[in-house]
């Protein structure tokens, strides 16, 4: 059977999909990239939620300037050579400013492109310097690599009191990163880097070395890593019988890692940007409300997707965002802006100081061990 439908409801819907169409195109769209799939997509989903809720708040409190923020998502799978495409995406949809959720190497990757067509790009928790020395368009609102590095440096010799060391890095950005700010800090402090031994990104065994650790008989042990290799790597040096201390850094960050590592996660201390034990109201409040939305414990790639959110936001709340100049001049301006992560300020070079909150896990959880707030070693770079 055959239904008419009167000409005048017709034309009803269609202005009523063109309102819609039109609600849309009013809003403030903000490209967001992070591996949602591959062997970060845990990382990436927790990114995602972080700055799923800042938006959420943000547009329950009346949205920018009139407008709503919408995020536009793709996947970069962890791999640099996705990311190229997806920048080139995200500028060709008319996005005006994108966030990285993502690691250090397709971070990396994308900088250059945005940096080419100056789109405001921040990098919400990669720490590989050359990524925010792509240009003046870029931003990082997380440690640096080499700061990481030096905190942990600084953690071994003046907290927990040790000397030699032992560094087992993956084998990418990443890893490198950390391992410099280790090796750049070590001699200053009186740290001696005793052995060091590198594994790629999909390595899961770990027996020699693990034999030639338990060799070294190093006092403490020092692992750049992420939850789905690290993970494996301290559950297989406990199994092994080395029982030095192992220092991670915020890629074991997440209940992933404690997952995986079992009863070996248990006092393992890594350097990272959240306190779960903070008493700080906007990082409570951040804690507090991705537990309620989400049901799980905030980690460090959630509060600093988060942040990465907010900065972005508070500056078009100022400049608007059809500016590209204004709009990153705008977030390099930014200063002492409390957040998720920690008070964000930006330097000349778009790096930012903060303390670093290091965590031990105890009973299966992250709780406080430390805070190292030390404004000359832990500054970041100017170029």
């Amino acid at each position: 059977m055959k239904i008419l439908i009167p000409h005048r409801i017709v034309l009803a819907l269609a202005f009523l999909a063109c309102l819609v169409g039109q609600a849309q195109s009013q809003n403030i769209r903000i490209g967001f990239q992070a591996p949602l799939t591959g062997p970060a997509a845990s990382d990436g989903k927790t990114a995602l939620q972080g700055a799923q809720l800042a938006v959420e708040q943000i547009n329950s409190s009346g949205g920018v300037r009139g407008r709503q923020i919408e995020l536009v998502v793709l996947d970069d799978q962890t791999q640099p050579a996705q990311a190229v495409p997806i920048a080139n995406k995200f500028i060709g949809d008319g996005i005006k400013a994108v966030i990285s959720g993502s690691y250090s190497g397709p971070t990396r990757a994308a900088a250059g492109v945005f940096q080419e067509a100056k789109i405001p790009y921040i990098s919400a928790y990669a720490i590989h310097p050359d990524i925010v020395r792509a240009g003046n368009y870029v931003f990082r609102t997380s440690f640096m690599g080499e700061v990481q590095g030096r905190a942990a440096a600084k953690l071994i010799v003046d907290i927990m009191k040790k000397k030699r060391v032992t560094m087992i890095n993956v084998n990418n950005d990443f890893g490198q990163a950390l391992s410099a700010g280790m090796k750049d800090a070590a001699p200053k402090l009186g740290l001696q880097l005793i052995s060091e031994y590198n594994f790629g990104m999909g390595d899961r065994q770990f027996g020699s070395i693990v034999a030639s650790v338990k060799k070294d008989d190093p006092e403490v042990i020092y692992v750049s890593g992420y939850f789905f290799n690290g993970g494996p790597l301290v559950a297989q040096l406990r199994a092994g019988g080395v029982t030095a201390p192992i220092v991670g850094t915020e890629g074991f960050d997440t209940a992933n890692f404690v997952q995986i590592a079992k009863e070996a996660a248990e006092g393992v201390i890594i350097t990272t940007s959240l306190d779960r034990d903070t008493t700080d109201p906007t990082m409570r409040k951040f804690i507090d409300d991705y537990k309620k939305r989400f049901n799980v414990g905030a980690e460090m790639v959630a509060a600093s997707t988060h942040t990465a959110v907010n900065v972005l936001v508070e500056a078009i709340r100022k400049v608007g965002i059809e500016d590209s100049t204004k709009l990153r001049n705008e977030i390099g301006a930014t200063k002492n802006m409390p957040s998720a992560a920690g008070t964000i300020t930006f330097n000349s070079s778009r790096e930012v100081y903060k303390a670093a909150q290091i965590q031990i896990i105890k009973n299966g959880e992250f709780k406080r061990f430390a805070v190292i707030d030390d404004p000359v070693l832990l500054a970041p770079p100017t170029y």
